[in-house]
């Protein structure tokens, strides 16, 4: 289920934004990116992740900002009297060539740049983490707006297969009573050219053959009784997608059945807005937590 969320916190020289954003999936897949030297929280931030969603592909977005202070930069003494060694000798004498001190502490090394370290990564966490319940608070909200213009959906849906089931069960008695008529009208005009008889028992038989071959009321009660699963767990509060979509597919198969075995013309055509609505309800249910 697609979604966005974003907050910001700020407390003792510490900004934290965080941004999340998720696309379809029907398994949950985290990306994480952040600001350089919080890479290694992509645990954490997972674990609060998956506390709260359970479906969708996630991007998480963090950024840090921190307030320098002067303590955070220190010099590299080492790197610095290496320079200084270098450049002496090209240096002796001429004092005209002396090097500016702010030159000296541009060269790289020479001034170590202010990074996380484990101390201020766990120092910094609740605030981040705290910041992150936000943002997948909004993202929640956002996605329970699109869950309901799902719900709707899904239900016209239903009420499409629940129709058209309906007159595939009006239509299944009179499949065989039309079989009995085709199959008469064409035995009755082949053996009076042939001039042959032919018993009632035999057309019986082979009548029942038909009936029993081609009866789906089997399936119908199935496909009803998955239906009314689908119906009800729809109602229910907590999140059910798997069973949302094992029942679709329970649904889908039943209908196949039903479309092979009853041969005939006017059930096949119920039989594809079946499989059409359930296909629907199938890219729509891959995104239910």
């Amino acid at each position: 289920m697609t979604g966005h969320g974003e907050a910001q916190r700020h407390a003792e020289g510490t900004s934290v934004a965080v941004e999340v954003r998720t696309v379809n999936n029907r398994y949950l897949k985290v990306s994480f990116r952040a600001t350089e030297g919080y890479q290694s929280l992509e645990p954490q931030i997972e674990a609060v992740v998956r506390q709260q969603i359970r479906r969708g592909t996630l991007q998480v977005n963090l950024r840090v900002d921190r307030e320098p202070t002067a303590d955070d930069y220190r010099l590299n003494e080492a790197v610095l009297r290496g320079y200084l060694a270098q450049l002496g000798p090209l240096l002796a004498g001429n004092a005209a060539d002396s090097v500016p001190l702010a030159s000296l502490l541009a060269l790289p090394g020479v001034v170590r740049e202010p990074t996380a370290g484990a101390d201020q990564l766990e120092a910094q966490w609740p605030l981040i983490e705290k910041t992150l319940s936000d943002a997948l608070r909004g993202l929640s909200r956002m996605r329970t707006d699109e869950g309901r213009a799902m719900t709707a959906d899904l239900a016209a849906n239903s009420q499409v297969i629940a129709a058209e089931l309906a007159a595939i069960e009006r239509r299944g008695p009179l499949v065989v009573d039309a079989y009995r008529g085709r199959l008469q009208e064409r035995l009755n005009k082949l053996l009076g050219e042939l001039g042959v008889r032919i018993e009632p028992a035999d057309i019986v038989r082979e009548v029942g053959i038909f009936a029993e071959r081609s009866d789906i009321a089997e399936e119908i009660v199935r496909l009803k009784s998955h239906l009314e699963q689908f119906d009800a767990t729809m109602a229910q509060e907590e999140s059910n997608g798997r069973k949302l979509e094992f029942l679709t597919q329970e649904m889908f198969r039943e209908t196949n059945t039903i479309g092979s075995k009853a041969n005939d013309a006017e059930i096949a055509r119920h039989v594809i807005e079946i499989k059409s609505a359930i296909e629907r309800m199938r890219e729509m249910i891959q995104n239910v937590e």
